[in-house]
């Protein structure tokens, strides 16, 4: 049994999981790099945002933005808060130090003058000189008071506050005014590394001032914001947050007069796009090939060459209407109905395609990541062996190669759980682990006991191949009838049995590739639902504190050697020795010696495994949305590459709603795949998602955010060091030997970074797929108008 949660007092930062249960908001192998910034050698995708001076933007225009669903708080800090809660509360209030296009955090010069660590010994002290135009709508500058109230409300001192995030505030020892009221002097009792992240956004002191205030008081409203944007309000029943240019912003003008965030359920973006709803918004693959073919066939003549009512072959259409006119009543009547349902399809369809040809898609690789979670805590995969051993059956290639190939993205297999390609300290871990290969995959399993012939059930529970096992083949063979010799291998009967055997074999052997499907039980697609009590009772699911918010053992051995930190958990000096064997950690491989389990002849697959007459399976839960199809898609996949090591799996589709609620936070599963968002402070952000869960006094366990149940002692110490070093090469250089640990603990396996599909239209200017990069939002806007005598633009 597993609890949701942390010990009180030891909150932190809350991560929002990003389940792929859609094809929108849910839904690179990298080389090596050296230290320091070593991301920056790394290609990706860049960003697609039709950047464009502020010269060439108009002023004025409404642009209407596409959002999941209103946000139930404006208060960044509280559990509810959301996606939506981020994207507004970007153009209403301070972040002091914004990701650049590499997910690099940037001072922002309308709010900062400047911020640095002035003093390390004997504490850190952060001072920081604010813009001295930086003020409040309400007209109060900007300034300490405005610090200490937000650090009084995140300190998780006062459970008063309801708070979903104090991480890095809880290290605050103190926070004055410096030598003029532009001046904030912060010093940390403890030393935090990741202080950029703090007061970001920075609301003010009306807003955390108070309990009633943080609480309630900034749910649907703001006293006061700072920013190039004001709220005009927040309307539920029509589903729609609305900014208007704040005329009291001292940094560049918005060009927008007005931009309204709406609210458009991913499944009908595709309806809003062509009734012209929204001019931005994310979309899935469907809809953005949708639009890129309305751009290929703007200003074309004649009926569209795809979709419904798409011409057919000559043949067909003779045929078509040879049935309509034919002499046969009943069939000409239902051929004609069939053609006037055909020719309304195709003029919807056509009318669709000439709205979203109002339509551009950008696109990027979105800062977030998909990853195949193996559930560690019972069952087969509590063995690190036989979770190493999933591990290498994957071909990640393949998978990124599927997902993102399509799109034009860059298709490259995510070597970090730690950084994304492209940001600073990247580095390809997956080392730690090892690559694909089926073959040590078996090897691994076989260590672990689980073989072809551990498969088989004797009916005297003797285990198969034991000696037991062949005196009973032998008495059988005994009893044969007299009449019925044994076939001798010459026999023209055995002759016939081993061609034809022999034929098989061939067949299903030569370029044989395993269907999506192979070896699978669909939970779900034999009309029983998915959901219901987790298997071997209920597993119960502790409400997370108020600073809790959201959301066994050493395992890692073989990691030693690549972090050389020389912690109490690292093995004796020879099991180091061996794990700095050529190929990767020991431990990633079975021991030297054991051999791949041998085929059976004329199984491709080999059949199978198990260990005292039980199976090897295990359960893949994937949600059964609509929108979750492409992750349906991947889920086959990988259940086609464990078939192949006799690794068979039983997927279980179960509602979007209940995925991440009712199986992946109560451990009520083995694999399942979602995704989580990248961050600039991994040390800070991170450390939840890849703790040691620890056990409670009711005998459970608190997993915080670590959904796997995978953690080591080892893996927490490098997180709790890289957040107290100051230095940041050598945080960094701590962050790579974390996350070669997490690796080789086989508990997360990164697959490939998530594609960014933005539809925004043509005319709109500096928005699109962002990836990392914070928006400006004043300087969104629309193009301005050609010169005299050029085709109008469309007025918004």
């Amino acid at each position: 049994m597993s609890h949701v949660g942390v010990p009180r007092g030891t909150a932190r930062k809350r991560r929002s999981l990003a389940l792929l249960t859609t094809g929108v908001l849910t839904l690179p192998v990298l080389a090596g790099c050296t230290s320091g910034d070593s991301g920056g050698a790394v290609a990706t995708a860049p960003q697609d945002v039709a950047v464009a001076g502020r010269n060439m933007v108009a002023e004025g225009g409404t642009v209407r933005w596409a959002i999941d669903a209103v946000p139930t708080t404006l208060n960044a800090f509280q559990a509810d808060a959301d996606g939506a809660t981020a994207r507004i509360t970007g153009a209403l209030l301070p972040h002091l130090f914004p990701l650049d296009a590499r997910g690099r955090p940037q001072r922002d010069p309308d709010y900062l003058e400047s911020a640095k660590v002035i003093e390390s010994e004997p504490r850190q002290v952060v001072l920081y000189r604010l813009n001295q135009q930086a003020v409040w709508s309400n007209g109060r500058e900007i300034g300490a008071p405005d610090f200490v109230a937000q650090w009084r409300a995140l300190s998780g001192k006062d459970s008063a506050f309801w708070t979903a995030r104090n991480a890095g505030y809880e290290r605050i020892e103190k926070i004055e005014r410096g030598a003029d009221d532009l001046e904030v002097r912060v010093t940390f009792a403890k030393p935090y590394a990741d202080w950029r992240s703090l007061f970001s956004p920075l609301y003010p002191k009306e807003v955390t001032g108070s309990p009633d205030a943080f609480n309630d008081g900034a749910r649907t409203t703001l006293k006061a914001t700072s920013g190039p944007f004001r709220l005009r309000g927040v309307d539920k029943a029509k589903g729609e947050v609305t900014l208007v240019r704040d005329p009291h912003w001292w940094g560049g003008r918005a060009k927008l007069d007005t931009l309204v965030f709406r609210a458009v359920g991913p499944q009908d973006r595709t309806g809003a796009l062509t009734g012209g709803k929204v001019d931005v918004a994310d979309v899935d693959a469907a809809t953005a090939h949708r639009i890129t073919r309305a751009a290929a066939d703007r200003g074309a003549a004649g009926p569209l060459a795809h979709g419904p009512g798409a011409p057919a072959g000559p043949a067909a259409a003779l045929r078509s209407w040879a049935v309509a006119h034919g002499s046969d009543p009943k069939a000409a009547a239902a051929a004609r109905a069939a053609r006037k349902k055909d020719r309304a399809a195709a003029e919807t369809y056509a009318a669709e395609q000439r709205g979203l040809g109002d339509y551009v898609v950008r696109k990027s690789l979105e800062p977030a990541y998909t990853q195949l979670a193996l559930n560690g805590e019972s069952g087969p995969l509590a063995d690190a062996r036989v979770r190493r051993a999933v591990a290498r059956a994957l071909n990640r290639q393949e998978i990124a190669d599927a997902v993102l190939a399509p799109l034009g993205l860059p298709a490259e297999p995510l070597g970090s759980h730690l950084a994304l390609a492209g940001q600073p300290g990247y580095e390809d871990g997956s080392g730690a682990l090892g690559g694909h290969d089926t073959e040590e995959a078996q090897a691994l399993l076989a260590d672990a006991g689980w073989t072809r012939e551990g498969a088989v059930d004797t009916s005297d529970g003797t285990k198969a191949g034991s000696e037991a096992d062949k005196k009973q083949k032998e008495k059988q063979k005994e009893k044969q009838p007299a009449g019925k010799p044994e076939e001798k291998a010459g026999s023209p009967e055995k002759k016939k049995e081993e061609k034809a055997g022999a034929a098989e074999g061939k067949n299903a052997a030569a370029g044989h590739e395993p269907a999506a499907d192979d070896g699978l039980y669909i939970v779900g697609d034999d009309g029983k639902s998915g959901d219901g009590e987790p298997v071997g009772g209920i597993t119960h699911v502790l409400a997370p504190a108020p600073v809790a918010a959201f959301h066994s053992s050493a395992l890692l051995r073989q990691a030693g050697y690549l972090a050389r930190t020389g912690t109490s958990e690292d093995a004796p000096a020879e099991a180091a020795a061996r794990d700095r064997g050529p190929g990767g950690a020991a431990g990633a491989y079975a021991p030297a010696g054991t051999a791949a389990p041998a085929r059976a002849s004329g199984d491709p697959h080999g059949g199978p495994l198990g260990k005292d007459g039980e199976p090897l399976t295990l359960r893949f839960v994937l949600p059964s949305g609509p929108g979750a199809e492409p992750l349906r898609g991947v889920g086959n996949r990988i259940a086609a590459m464990l078939d192949v090591i006799g690794v068979r799996t039983e997927i279980t589709k179960v509602s979007d709603d209940s995925y991440f609620r009712d199986h992946i936070a109560s451990g009520d599963y083995d694999l399942a795949l979602y995704s989580w968002p990248a961050t600039a402070y991994p040390a800070t952000d991170d450390r939840p998602i890849y703790a040691k869960p620890v056990p409670a006094t009711d005998g459970s366990l608190l997993v915080e955010q670590n959904y796997t149940r995978v953690g080591t002692d080892h893996i927490d110490q490098l997180f709790d060091r890289a957040l107290s070093e100051l230095d940041e090469g050598a945080a960094r250089d701590l962050m790579k030997q974390a996350d070669a640990r997490i690796w080789a603990a086989a508990g997360s396996i990164p697959l490939y970074q998530r594609p960014q599909l933005v539809a925004t239209d043509r005319e709109l200017l500096n928005v699109g797929a962002f990836g990392f990069g914070t928006p400006h939002y004043q300087d969104i806007g629309f193009k301005k108008p050609q010169a005299a005598g050029a085709p109008a633009e469309k007025k918004k």
